[in-house]
């Protein structure tokens, strides 16, 4: 059975960091593009990175850009989110998702499997 799990979200204060990591059972996530999304209550999921199969090409949102970073390592099945200088806007369930086109996506229609998310809170 194909399977993500989120895991390292919990509470933080305004600019601490947090890693997130997603790792797969049932498939081998280097034959995939892996994007973190995240929603906040009352909004929109929305994408925050991806990384593309092969080349290691990386997508992020401007609202991300110079905090976060995306990482993979096939080895442990496994990709990380580095989350740096959060800030409270970044309060959310994060979602790591696969998608088989393999290159970068950011719309949630691109992707086939989903995690059950993880709940990173930004507060003081």
């Amino acid at each position: 059975q194909r399977q993500l799990v989120e895991s390292g979200g919990g509470l933080v204060q305004p600019g601490g960091s947090l890693r997130l990591s997603c790792t797969a059972s049932g498939f081998t996530l280097d034959d995939y593009a892996i994007g973190w999304f995240r929603q906040a209550p009352g909004k929109e999921r929305e994408g925050v990175s991806c990384i593309s199969k092969t080349d290691g090409i990386q997508y992020y949102a401007d609202s991300v850009k110079g905090r976060f970073t995306i990482s993979r390592d096939n080895a442990k099945n496994t990709v990380y989110l580095q989350m740096n200088s959060l800030r409270p806007e970044d309060t959310a369930v994060y979602y790591c998702a696969a998608a088989v086109g393999g290159t970068i996506a950011t719309m949630t229609d691109d992707y086939d499997s989903w995690g059950q998310g993880t709940q990173v809170t930004v507060s003081s």
